[in-house]
């Protein structure tokens, strides 16, 4: 099976202030905010939804592509791509724009301040569910609003079944544009906090909105995730952790489970635990990329957390 994996790919420059930012913003000053930030330590990560999901689908030995719009500044991404086997295959390069590039300065306390420039993202509507050949199961995750729009439907046209994502694009849309998305969608998948924004926005609670897709996974972070299907209500337990790194990806690795799961026909509670495994192995390690397990290695870690194998 080949699933399309259409979202983000993006350039994150992750900068480190070494102090706290509310030692240096007065808050009954912000309305003449003019402040700099000596950032000494500063990494560049390969990033974006779709790009993430297709690393962590290639680690699992999952045939993914992902499907974006590109910038002329994409040759590192692109040679990386390359050296990890991730398929470039449906991705369109805009020679007039950059790639979306998040610039994020994080202090002491882990606070954060970014920077989002969409750039050729806001061009993902150019690229077409209809001219993929091969596709078997598709994911939409966070992208260019109208390309979010465009390849629900054409996934919903072409009767592909595809997980819906809305993750950190869900302010772009309202009740009735996320009604319409349930109506396309096979799956729907949140955290629990996009689920509480989805569920004020739709009018709908967790029981109704499961009701109209084959399953709504919700994600708990350190709780672990919920799946509701069938009308049942399945818990999947936190894999366990060395310790937390960086969190940026984990819910990216988390649908690169969920992805693998439904490809090869597992049952939820399996593909539950593989997708909270996924979830384990990149929050311990810093970027959304580094993090490179074999699939013999994601197969032993599965067995010592749940006393069984995936495979």
């Amino acid at each position: 099976m080949t699933a399309l994996i259409c979202g983000s790919m993006a350039f994150d420059t992750i900068m480190v202030f070494e102090d706290s930012f509310k030692n240096h913003i007065l808050p009954d000053q912000v309305h003449i905010l003019n402040v700099s930030f000596l950032v000494p330590s500063m990494r560049r990560e390969f990033g974006g939804c779709a790009g993430n999901i297709a690393y962590n689908l290639n680690l699992l030995g999952g045939n993914g592509r992902p499907m974006a719009t590109v910038g002329q500044d994409f040759s590192p991404y692109a040679d990386w791509m390359d050296k990890k086997g991730v398929s470039r295959q449906s991705l369109k390069q805009l020679d007039d724009d950059y790639t979306a590039q998040a610039y994020i300065t994080t202090d002491q306390d882990d606070n954060q301040i970014t920077a989002f420039h969409p750039g050729a993202m806001n061009q993902s509507h150019l690229n077409k569910v209809e001219d993929e050949e091969g596709v078997t199961i598709g994911i939409v995750s966070p992208d260019g609003r109208q390309g979010m729009i465009e390849h629900a439907q054409q996934f919903a046209d072409a009767n592909i079944p595809f997980i819906f994502d809305p993750g950190q694009g869900m302010p772009m849309f309202g009740g009735d544009e996320l009604n319409i998305f349930l109506e396309q969608a096979t799956w729907l998948t949140l955290n629990d906090y996009e689920f509480q924004l989805f569920s004020e926005r739709t009018g709908k609670r967790a029981l109704e909105i499961a009701s109209q897709l084959e399953a709504l996974v919700i994600t708990r972070g350190g709780e672990g995730s919920v799946i509701y299907t069938d009308n049942r209500e399945i818990s999947i337990p936190a894999a366990k952790i060395a310790g937390i790194k960086d969190p940026t990806g984990c819910g990216d690795a988390y649908r690169s489970g969920l992805l693998y799961g439904l490809m090869n026909e597992m049952d939820w509670e399996t593909t539950g635990r593989l997708a909270a495994i996924m979830g384990a192995c990149k929050i311990e390690v810093n970027g959304t990329q580094n993090h490179a397990p074999t699939r013999d290695e994601i197969c032993e870690r599965f067995q010592q957390d749940f006393s069984s194998r995936p495979w």
